[in-house]
């Protein structure tokens, strides 16, 4: 709760909240800090804070799994600061929390939301392996729905590795 303060900062960013749902009041923040340890408590997963290393642990954003109810599954989900956008941070972000997930966690699958108009949110998870399933409505919008198996991501990790 030490970072609500932050978090709010962030999310009071007009551009940063447009496609999550805008810029949430201090208390809904408030309950959804609450509800992101809850889910630590009780799953051993949840989102936490992302922090920058080139700039001395600089927090940038958020990442991590948790379960979206509507569809009963759990869901990769990341959000920065506009300033690091575009240099592959969300990539890497989305990419490490599906390697966790998958071969840490031992998730079968992962799905991941975006509003449809988040192109980059949506360019994040193709570049993953994450392919569109269906629309779906969560967080009080219309969304588009991407999901990727362990077995798909696996070989995309694989491909990926011997590549470099």
């Amino acid at each position: 709760m030490d970072d609500l303060d932050w978090l709010f900062e962030l999310r009071s960013d007009e551009e940063v909240s447009r496609y999550l749902g805008g810029v949430p009041s201090q208390e809904k923040l408030e309950t959804r800090m609450r509800w992101y340890l809850e889910c630590y408590e009780k799953l051993g997963i949840g989102m936490c804070l992302m922090m920058y290393r080139p700039e001395n642990d600089k927090l940038i954003g958020f990442a991590g799994l948790q379960p979206l109810d509507v569809v009963g599954e759990i869901e990769v989900g990341y959000s920065m600061d506009k300033k690091h956008w575009g240099l592959g941070i969300g990539t890497e972000a989305c990419r490490g929390w599906l390697d966790y997930g998958f071969n840490q966690y031992d998730l079968e699958r992962i799905i991941a939301v975006a509003h449809p108009d988040n192109f980059g949110s949506r360019h994040i998870m193709e570049k993953n392996g994450m392919k569109y399933e269906k629309n779906v409505f969560a967080y009080e919008s219309d969304c588009v729905m991407y999901g990727i198996s362990k077995d798909e991501f696996n070989a995309l990790n694989k491909l990926i590795n011997n590549a470099s």
